[in-house]
């Protein structure tokens, strides 16, 4: 299996790297701003949810080990992130919201109400597999939005 490498430039490519990362689990210990740089990086274990849409519902499910990388980062701000740098946190989606564009705010939200918040210059990002892969038995669930479930669930 080739390994993922995106670049997302625009809120479009943000929402495919959003995609693929949906699910992904990820310590608090394993993510950094670093404002010299400008750059906001975090290492995460993605679902494989592509090896899933390809081989059907009996896919073996896996995991993967992924860095995602933001630059011109102007700042970063956290809010419901556990202080534990043990603590793990699942990635819901990344959204941009444009403010000054290209500039505008990049969201992280995790479940638990968490988020980290990035302002940047611009989207500049780049998700990019490590090359670690590992099965794992069950796929992550989303009551009302799997078939036969109900929404609202």
């Amino acid at each position: 299996m080739t390994q993922l490498k995106l670049i997302a430039f625009d809120e479009e490519d943000l929402g495919v790297v959003s995609a693929h990362l949906q699910d992904a689990v990820m310590r608090v210990a394993d993510m950094a701003y670093v404002p010299s740089q400008k750059r906001f990086a975090a290492i995460l274990n993605r679902f494989d949810w592509e090896k899933v849409a390809r081989e059907a519902e009996d896919a073996d499910f896996q995991r993967r080990r992924t860095a995602l990388r933001f630059d011109r980062v102007l700042r970063a701000q956290i809010k419901n992130v556990p202080s534990a740098d043990t603590r793990v946190l699942s990635l819901l989606a990344i959204q941009f919201e444009a403010v000054d564009p290209p500039g505008g705010l990049i969201t992280l939200t995790f479940s638990g109400d968490a988020a980290v918040q990035l302002q940047v210059e611009c989207i500049e990002a780049e998700l990019r597999d490590l090359g670690l892969e590992w099965p794992t038995h069950s796929k992550p669930q989303h009551p009302g939005l799997e078939p036969g479930g109900e929404a609202g669930s």
